[in-house]
C-alpha cells in the first residue's frame, strides 16, 4: 500500500500542488489583442506606400492608455462542495460585505436549486478576479467564525477525495467531527463593553446611580462582562444595562464558549508504575534516525520494526520530547479504544499536554478536545484512525503504532485508510511518518525493500529478555483434545500458571456463546432475514443477535421450522468460553473483553487497570486484547482456535492469522519470568502457523510474497472493490452486469491494462435486506486503476426505481 502511495504522491502530489491552493490569479488578458500603439503601427505600415517617413507627434494623445481602459467585470467567487447530492463543486458569487471575512475551509449557506431554505457547503477556493462570464447566486452568509480546516488539511480532503473517489462534501464531514461541528457542549453567551465615544464624564455624571454604577465598573475591568458578571458587580437587576444599551452607551456582543472547563472522564493513573528506562543500544539508534529525520525536515516514512516487548513506546515518547523542544507536536495512531488509556497514561507521565480523541468520549468532551488541539496548546494527540484528522496547528511528526492492523481501514465512505492519509499529510508538510509493528503490513515490508521507506530494526527485547516458548496443539489428535474449548495441554499449563500465581490470556475471536443456532432434526439454521447470516446465541439476555446489522430475537426455544424441541448451539464464542473457564477453574478471578463488555465509557481502562492491579487472573477476550498492552505478571497465553480466520476467502487471509498469533504471543514474557504460548489449531502444517510459533516474520514475509507475486495481488499490485446493492437481486445484477460493460469500455479507451473480475455475489450475498453483487478490479499501476473507475461511473447513472447504490472502495482491507 506504501508502495501504490508513494508511486501516487509524485502524482497526488501532483495533483495536490493543482488542486489544493486557492492562489489568487490575476485576470486574463484578452486573447489576440496586443498593446493599442503596436496594433495602431501594424495598420499604420499597411496602408502607407512610405513607411520611412517620420510620424508627426500629436500636441494631444488620442490613444487611450490601456490602464484607463474599461476593464471587464470581474467579481469575486468561491467554490463550495457538499456533503449530500448533488455534491457540487459548484460556483457562487461572493458578496462584498463577508469578501475579507471568508476563507478557504469554512462552512457558508448557500442556495441550491430551487429549495427555500439555503444549505450547508464547505469552501475550497476562493478567487477574487474572476470573470463575470456568467450570472451566479450569492453567498448567503458564513457559518464559522475561523476556518474549521486549515489549508493544509483542505488540500488533503481534495486529495482524499480524488483517490478514494469520494464527494469532498462527506470527506470533510468526516475530518471535522459532528461535535465539532454542532457545537456540542458550548453555548452562546453575550458581554458588554462601553461604547467609549459616546461616554465622557459629564454624560456619566448625569446618568442616575445604578447605570452609573455599571459603566464605571465596566470601564474599571478593562474587558467585556456578562450580564451576570456585572449584576453582581454593581450590585443591580438587568434593569441598568438594559437601559443603557437602549441609549448607546453599551455595546454587546455574542460569543459561543464551552459550558465547562474540562468534560473529559479519564484518569492519569492505570495502575502502571512509571520506571526510569535507559535506552539499549537498538533503540538508541533507532531514536538517532527517527530524529535525524525530524531534523531533515524532508517528509520521509521510517518502518520502526521491533519484535514484541523491544520497547517501540520509549523510542517513541523520546522521539517526541525531541520534537517539543522546538515547539511542534505529534500524532500517535493506536489501533484499538483498548490500547488508549494505557498508551494515555504512558504519554501523561512524560508530556504536560495531551488529548485524546476517539468513539467512546461525549459529544461535549470531543468537541472540547478538538478545540484544545487546534489552539495550539496540545503537545500530543492520540487516538484511533480518525486522530489523523487532528488540527494540529505545528504538526511535526506523525506515528502509527501496531499499523498492520486492519482497523485503520474505514468502513464506511469515504473508506479511506489511516495508514495512507498519514502518509499523504506528512509528505505534503515535509515531516516525518513512523510505522511500528512487531509484524508490519506487507505493504510497509515492500515499501522497505523498494527504497519507498526506511527499515529501523529492533530485532531483541528489552533487558535481552528471550521470546516465549509457543507449543502448537494438533486438535486433530484426540488425546490433546477434550470435551470443550480448553484442550489438555492448556488446561494444564492454566493450573501451573495459577499454582505460580502468574496470570493468563485466552484468545478467541468470536463473542457471544454459540455461533450457530441449529435444527437436528431438519437441519435448519436460524439465521437473519436481512442478512442471511446465522445468528449468534448470546446468553446473557437470552438474545440470538445478528452481528452484521444487530438484528436481534429471543433464543427461540424450539425449531422455527419443524418446532423440534432438540434445537443444538453450535460453534464457541467468548460467552461459551467464560462459562467454561469459570467451571473448570472455580477459584480463579475471570474478566472478559470484548464488544459486548466494553461499551460503556472508561469500561476498558477499568478492566485493564484491575488486570495491571492483580485483580484478575485470567482475562479473555477478542483481538482487542491482544495487541499492545504490556502487563509483565502474564505468563500464558492461549490461543483458543488460530483457524479462526486463516481459511477466509481473502489473499489476506495468512497474513491476518500470523499477526494475531504473533500479536498475542508477544504479550507474555515481558516481566522477570518467562512465559509461553499455547496455540490450538486444526492446521499447524501452515506457513503463518509455524512462522508465528517461530516469531519469524522474514521468513512468513518472504514465503507469503511468492503467493501474492502469483496473482499480482497488494503491495506488488493495486485492487479496488466496487460493491452494487440493492432491494430486488435480479435489478442489483443487471445494473452491476451494465457497471461491468462500462468498465470493459473505459479500460479500452483509455489503453490501460486492468483486469475485471466480476461481478459476483461476494461471500455474505445479502446485508441488512439488501443483495450484494461485487466487481474486483486489479492493476499494477494504482493510477491506471483511479482513472479507469473514474471514466466509467462519469455518466453512469441509476434509475431511481431500480433502488441500487454502488459503494467504491480503494484498497480494500475486507472482501466480505
Amino acid at each position: 500500500m506504501l508502495t501504490d502511495n508513494l508511486a501516487l504522491t509524485n502524482q497526488p502530489s501532483h495533483f495536490l500542488s493543482d488542486h489544493m491552493t486557492s492562489p489568487i490569479e490575476p485576470p486574463d488578458a484578452e486573447s489576440g489583442h496586443g498593446k493599442p500603439e503596436e496594433a495602431a503601427g501594424n495598420q499604420e505600415s499597411k496602408s502607407t506606400p512610405s513607411s520611412n517617413k517620420s510620424h508627426q507627434t500629436e500636441l494631444f494623445e488620442t490613444d487611450i492608455p490601456p490602464w484607463e481602459m474599461p476593464a471587464e467585470a470581474s467579481i469575486a467567487t468561491a467554490t463550495i462542495v457538499f456533503s449530500d447530492a448533488p455534491h457540487g463543486p459548484y460556483d457562487y458569487r461572493v458578496p462584498d460585505s463577508i469578501r475579507d471575512k471568508l476563507k478557504i475551509g469554512m462552512r457558508v449557506h448557500v442556495p441550491l436549486g430551487r429549495r427555500r431554505k439555503p444549505i450547508t457547503g464547505w469552501c475550497t477556493k476562493i478567487d477574487l478576479e474572476a470573470k463575470a462570464q456568467r450570472s451566479l447566486r450569492d453567498i448567503a452568509e458564513i457559518i464559522d467564525e475561523e476556518p474549521l480546516c486549515d489549508a493544509s488539511l483542505v488540500r488533503l480532503v481534495l486529495w482524499m477525495s480524488h483517490y478514494y473517489q469520494a464527494p469532498a462534501g462527506q470527506v470533510f464531514d468526516t475530518l471535522i467531527p459532528s461535535s465539532v461541528r454542532s457545537n456540542a457542549g458550548t453555548r452562546e453567551k453575550t458581554y458588554f463593553h462601553p461604547h467609549m465615544e459616546s461616554l465622557d464624564d459629564a454624560t456619566i455624571n448625569d446618568l442616575p446611580k445604578k447605570q452609573q454604577a455599571v459603566v464605571r465598573h465596566l470601564i474599571a475591568a478593562a474587558r467585556p462582562l456578562t450580564a451576570i458578571q456585572l449584576m453582581a458587580e454593581a450590585a443591580c437587576t438587568q434593569d441598568p444595562i438594559r437601559r443603557l444599551q437602549k441609549k448607546g452607551l453599551l455595546k454587546s456582543e455574542t460569543r459561543r464558549e464551552m459550558t465547562t472547563a474540562n468534560p473529559t472522564r479519564w484518569q492519569v493513573s492505570d495502575g502502571e508504575t512509571e520506571r526510569s528506562l535507559t535506552l539499549t543500544k537498538d533503540q538508541s539508534h533507532a531514536l538517532e534516525r527517527i530524529t535525524a529525520a525530524v531534523d531533515s525536515g524532508e517528509g520521509k516514512t521510517l518502518v520502526l520494526h521491533g519484535v514484541t516487548g523491544s520497547g517501540k513506546t520509549e523510542v517513541y515518547i523520546r522521539a517526541i520530547e525531541h520534537l517539543i523542544r522546538f515547539g511542534r507536536g505529534a500524532i500517535v495512531l493506536v489501533p484499538e479504544i483498548s490500547l488508549t488509556p494505557q498508551t494515555r497514561g504512558r504519554f501523561e507521565r512524560r508530556f504536560q499536554t495531551v488529548a485524546v480523541l476517539h468513539s467512546q468520549m461525549t459529544p461535549a468532551e470531543r468537541h472540547y478536545q478538538w478545540q484544545r488541539i487546534r489552539s495550539g496548546e496540545v503537545q500530543v494527540v492520540i487516538g484511533p484512525r480518525s486522530a489523523v484528522f487532528a488540527p494540529m496547528p505545528r504538526l511535526g511528526l506523525i506515528i502509527l503504532d501496531e499499523e498492520h492492523d486492519s482497523s485503520f481501514k474505514q468502513d464506511t465512505q469515504p473508506r479511506y485508510h489511516a495508514r495512507k492519509v498519514a502518509h499523504a499529510r506528512a509528505m505534503s508538510l515535509g515531516i516525518p511518518l513512523v510505522l511500528g509493528s512487531a509484524t508490519p503490513s506487507l505493504e510497509s515490508w515492500q515499501a522497505t525493500q523498494t527504497g519507498h521507506a526506511e527499515m529501523v530494526p529492533l530485532p531483541s527485547r528489552v533487558n535481552d529478555l528471550p521470546m516465549p516458548d509457543v507449543q502448537l496443539v494438533d486438535l486433530r489428535v484426540k488425546d490433546d483434545r477434550s470435551s470443550g474449548a480448553i484442550s489438555r495441554p492448556l488446561h494444564t499449563a492454566l493450573t501451573e500458571t495459577l499454582q505460580d500465581r502468574g496470570q493468563t490470556i485466552l484468545l478467541l475471536n468470536r463473542r457471544g456463546f454459540a455461533t450457530t443456532i441449529q435444527c437436528p432434526a431438519c437441519g435448519d439454521v436460524v439465521a437473519c432475514p436481512d442478512c442471511d447470516m446465522p445468528l449468534t446465541h448470546h446468553r446473557d439476555g437470552g438474545k440470538a443477535i445478528c452481528h452484521y446489522c444487530d438484528f436481534t430475537i429471543p433464543t427461540p426455544p424450539a425449531c422455527p421450522a419443524c418446532r423440534f424441541d432438540g434445537i443444538r448451539y453450535g460453534g464457541l464464542g467468548t460467552q461459551r468460553l467464560e462459562a467454561e473457564v469459570k467451571a473448570k477453574f472455580p477459584e480463579a478471578r475471570i474478566a472478559r473483553m470484548d464488544s459486548d463488555t466494553m461499551r460503556r465509557p472508561g469500561s476498558h481502562q477499568k478492566v485493564l487497570t484491575m488486570f495491571r492491579r492483580g485483580d484478575v487472573d485470567i482475562l479473555l477476550g477478542t483481538q482487542m486484547i491482544a495487541k499492545g498492552l504490556d502487563f509483565p505478571n502474564v505468563l500464558l497465553v492461549g490461543v483458543i482456535n488460530s483457524d479462526s480466520a486463516l481459511h477466509f476467502p481473502d489473499f489476506r487471509a495468512a497474513e491476518r492469522t500470523f499477526q494475531l498469533v504473533t500479536q498475542v504471543a508477544g504479550r507474555t514474557g515481558r516481566g522477570d519470568r518467562s512465559g509461553r504460548v499455547i496455540v490450538q489449531t486444526y492446521s499447524p502444517e501452515h506457513p503463518a502457523i509455524q512462522a508465528a510459533s517461530r516469531h519469524d516474520y522474514h521468513q512468513f514475509a518472504k514465503d507469503e510474497m511468492v503467493v501474492r507475486r502469483r496473482f499480482s495481488y497488494p503491495p506488488l499490485g493495486s485492487v479496488a472493490r466496487i460493491i452494487i446493492r440493492g432491494s430486488i437481486e435480479d435489478v442489483t445484477e443487471a445494473v452491476a452486469d451494465s457497471l461491468v460493460t462500462q468498465l470493459d469500455a473505459a479500460r479500452k479507451q483509455l489503453g490501460f491494462e486492468v483486469r475485471i473480475l466480476g461481478p459476483a455475489p461476494p461471500p455474505i450475498s445479502k446485508l441488512r435486506g439488501k443483495y450484494r453483487f461485487h466487481i474486483l478490479l486489479q492493476s499494477t499501476n494504482p493510477a491506471h486503476l483511479g482513472s479507469t473507475i473514474r471514466k466509467a461511473v462519469e455518466g453512469f447513472t441509476i434509475a431511481d426505481k431500480d433502488d441500487v447504490q454502488y459503494v467504491i472502495d480503494i484498497d480494500p482491507m475486507d472482501m466480505l
